[in-house]
């Protein structure tokens, strides 16, 4: 059975794990309660449970699209200023480092260079939003960085090249979020992110797929895009997903509001 592609939400730093008392199941304020119920319910709204899941973060940048091929990824703490708690959280799902090696083929195959690792940690990127999708870590993840470039083209590119992944029991996940700007927050987000975020999403869903490909390509042409993504590297996981997602239907899979910024999750499939 064929599997979707997704686009979710991370969250912010660990946001859901911010009980000292219970540090391993989801405990967040609730203004993160709606974006933590949407990942809690991620597996179940599958068509069947994957073998594997290939997630690209919004946290891995490399020269070329980079395959982690390990067997058991440390975590990466790659946030600050939280409690001490939160750096002592667990996620030990297994790598899998065959379906890395895989995509590494399906990617050279369509002409990008890619490069393999084993011993970089799973950023915060993959682990947060997984330990409340997947909190027994019982189905292989293999990591896929972006390319440092930042190229949408090129992202939607390598997502059409990993589509076959979906006919093999494979979820391709992007993780990111679709509004990220540290710098603004409160009232004074919420007007410029509710139309960045109708924009993107019109774009997103746009029914005609070759169309939604360059809508979304030409993302810093939407409203408020820049004001959305002063850099926009927690916005690229998405372009990975929809072309991977090739002609499937997309649509918004998630809507929330955090710290008033307005956040969206795709689905296509």
């Amino acid at each position: 059975m064929t599997q979707p592609t997704l686009f979710i939400p991370h969250g912010g730093g660990p946001c859901f794990f911010m009980d000292p008392a219970d540090p391993d199941h989801p405990h967040s304020d609730p203004m993160w309660h709606p974006m933590q119920d949407y990942l809690a319910g991620l597996i179940a709204s599958l068509p069947e449970r994957p073998r594997a899941i290939l997630l690209v973060s919004g946290h891995w940048e490399e020269a070329a699209f980079t395959l982690h091929v390990g067997d058991h990824p440390p975590l990466l703490f790659d946030y600050y200023n939280f409690p001490p708690h939160t750096y002592r959280l667990s996620w030990d799902a297994p790598g899998a480092p065959d379906l890395a090696r895989r995509a590494a083929s399906l990617l050279q195959q369509a002409g990008f260079a890619t490069a393999q690792e084993a011993a970089r940690g799973r950023d915060h990127g993959v682990f947060i939003p997984m330990k409340v999708a997947l909190p027994d870590a019982d189905i292989p993840v293999a990591q896929l960085s972006l390319r440092h470039d930042l190229d949408p083209a090129a992202h939607i590119a390598a997502g059409r090249a990993l589509a076959p992944l979906r006919d093999e029991g494979v979820l391709i996940v992007g993780s990111g979020m679709s509004f990220h700007n540290l710098r603004v927050r409160g009232p004074q987000a919420i007007d410029s992110s509710t139309q960045w975020d109708e924009a993107l999403t019109a774009a997103v869903t746009d029914p005609d797929p070759q169309a939604r490909a360059a809508r979304v390509a030409a993302w810093a042409d939407l409203p408020n895009a820049r004001f959305a993504h002063p850099r926009e590297e927690h916005l690229l996981p998405l372009m990975v997903a929809l072309g991977a997602g090739g002609d499937a239907v997309a649509t918004r899979d998630h809507s929330s509001t955090v710290m008033g910024w307005a956040v969206s999750g795709y689905r296509f499939g």
